[in-house]
């Protein structure tokens, strides 16, 4: 089964999105909704997707939520919830107890966003992240180089949480960022609770010119970090349409992987999410 571990819904028209503020962005300034992307799976031979969260919204996780229960392809959504808030506990049981519930399979925040680089190592982080743990609950990691320090001693505090690391930290690929890169992610792959997504690349080239042997030696790498039980298949769709559609991610991802199977990513997927289909 191949599994897209990693795209959005975004609904510009009707909600705010501050990512969406630079002007470089304003192709994705349009709604793109589950019938958008359903085609692009049928031609692609994408059976399945996890659906992640694009707003820090307590609505918008439930609307992912109802779109999972309403859509034949979705089986999971990560969604938000403010790990800060004291009564995170409670908000993670009141979701959970929605009749569409049964979707929600892990939480992210935009960490990159976020001024203070150890954010991740806050107490009251720390307290919702606990909470996560103790439902079962997967948490991705949205972090740059940056917050690269800040994310391994947070893995290593929750050895029994299971992370998923998003973009493979946004490497600046159109600037040949490699060195910084590698020695950064490299403690952080070692740690047994760290599954990565080989997602978000094309973004992180040159928008117009990348090519997919720019992107294989990313790839290969964490494929060869963290092995291939612990990679997923993720397009960023539609944040990937910014510098290639559905069926170029793909095929670069093919590309690279070359001997590994999208299938076996997706296995991984439903594993390191709990879902079953």
């Amino acid at each position: 089964m191949i599994v897209d571990a990693h795209q959005h819904f975004i609904f510009p028209s009707r909600l705010h999105y501050p990512w969406l503020q630079d002007p470089a962005l304003a192709p994705l300034c349009r709604d793109f909704t589950p019938d958008d992307l359903r085609p692009l799976l049928r031609a692609s031979g994408v059976d399945c997707t996890i659906v992640v969260q694009a707003r820090s919204s307590l609505e918008e996780t439930k609307e992912l939520l109802q779109i999972a229960a309403s859509t034949d392809y979705v089986v999971g959504v990560v969604g938000w919830v403010d790990l800060t808030d004291p009564a995170v506990g409670r908000v993670l049981d009141e979701l959970m107890a929605l009749p569409e519930g049964r979707y929600l399979v892990g939480i992210r925040h935009q960490v990159h966003d976020e001024p203070d680089p150890n954010w991740l190592l806050r107490p009251e982080v720390g307290r919702g992240l606990a909470a996560l743990e103790q439902r079962g609950l997967t948490y991705d990691l949205l972090v740059r180089i940056r917050e690269l320090p800040a994310a391994l001693a947070c893995v290593q505090n929750y050895p029994r949480l299971r992370f998923v690391l998003d973009h493979l930290a946004k490497p600046n690929i159109a600037r040949g960022q490699w060195g910084d890169w590698l020695r950064a992610l490299e403690p952080l792959a070692a740690q047994p609770n760290v599954w990565v997504k080989l997602s978000g690349l094309a973004t992180e080239a040159d928008w117009k010119h990348w090519k997919q042997e720019q992107l294989a030696p990313y790839i290969r790498e964490a494929l060869a970090l963290f092995g291939p039980s612990r990679c997923l298949f993720g397009s960023d769709w539609p944040v990937c349409t910014l510098a290639a559609s559905y069926a170029q991610v793909k095929e670069a991802l093919e590309w690279a992987l070359r001997e590994t199977s999208l299938a076996l990513l997706g296995e991984n997927a439903l594993r390191i999410y709990k879902i079953k289909t």
